[in-house]
């Protein structure tokens, strides 16, 4: 992880601090007001500790949810949004059975009182409704501080505005590469312009190839695709991932080394590490 990376991720750290320390005070407050007004009286440091429980699961839940943003981002499309939907039951069953776990321990080994949750259906479902409001809520804050936090790389323009030349390789490669692909659509074969892909993404045995806001399959390995195309114009950035440099609209770094690329159609992939450094050879970046 370079200087850079290792900055931007503390930053990420210290913000999620004070946002969950604000937010502890805050339901805290709210707890207690809401107590009052039903005419009862709880003590502070019970309804402290039942907020803090609930936030140290919540962030011991923040790299699984900055996982999921970052291998199925919002923005590429219906099925990354099921994924998310499908996401909440885990989140909250972890968030859950987190709570269910360390309140009693909290309670009985710091403030040396009694606790129960009971995880009835009522309870669970209770827990589920509001985690469906905290992970909406935790996705956009995610989504703000990535915006936040972005370096802004310089030399991509230059390496993405000029197209390859049309000059013969040198290096061995194949001189004639395919300019078209017939890909079957609705029962018919259609005529796609190599130029024209965005991204080609891994499916089994197919490859996903995204063209202008479509998607179409095409029979063919990532990796055999891949030895098709010009090497000076496609690169490979993850083991499921093959981007048109030309689409590329910013790089951006991400976590553990990873960097995230955002394609002129909104689409997010990850730069694995693993790829980078063949990534750089053509696409400069510099911060």
């Amino acid at each position: 992880m370079t200087a850079q990376e290792r900055s931007i991720l503390w930053r990420h750290a210290a913000v999620w601090a004070v946002l969950l320390t604000i937010s502890v005070f805050a339901h805290t407050h709210v707890e207690l007001a809401n107590e009052l007004r039903r005419g009862e009286t709880v003590p502070y440091s019970r309804v402290f500790a039942i907020e803090v429980s609930s936030h140290l699961i919540v962030a011991a839940l923040l790299p699984m949810l900055y996982w999921m943003h970052g291998r199925w981002p919002i923005r590429g499309g219906a099925r990354n949004i099921a994924i998310h939907v499908a996401g909440l039951v885990p989140f909250s069953i972890i968030h859950t059975l987190g709570i269910a776990a360390l309140r009693p321990l909290w309670f009985s080994g710091i403030l040396g009182e009694a606790y129960s949750f009971p995880l009835t259906v009522d309870r669970v479902t209770f827990e589920f409704a509001k985690d469906v409001v905290n992970y909406a809520m935790l996705s956009g804050a995610t989504q703000l501080l990535r915006l936040l936090f972005r370096p802004q790389p310089a030399g991509l323009a230059a390496a993405t505005a000029a197209p390859p030349t049309a000059a013969a390789p040198d290096n061995g490669l194949p001189t004639a590469l395919p300019e078209r692909f017939a890909v079957r659509k609705r029962g018919k074969e259609i005529m796609v312009e190599v130029a024209d892909i965005d991204w080609i993404e891994a499916a089994g045995n197919y490859a996903v190839l995204h063209v202008g806001g479509e998607t179409l399959e095409i029979r063919s390995s990532l990796t055999k695709l891949e030895g098709e195309l010009d090497p000076r114009r496609f690169v490979r950035v993850h083991k499921s991932h093959v981007v048109n440099v030309a689409r590329i609209a910013e790089v951006t770094p991400w976590i553990s080394g990873d960097w995230r690329i955002r394609l002129q159609d909104g689409a997010e992939v990850n730069l694995s590490r693993r790829y980078r450094q063949r990534f750089e050879a053509l696409v400069p970046v510099k911060s």
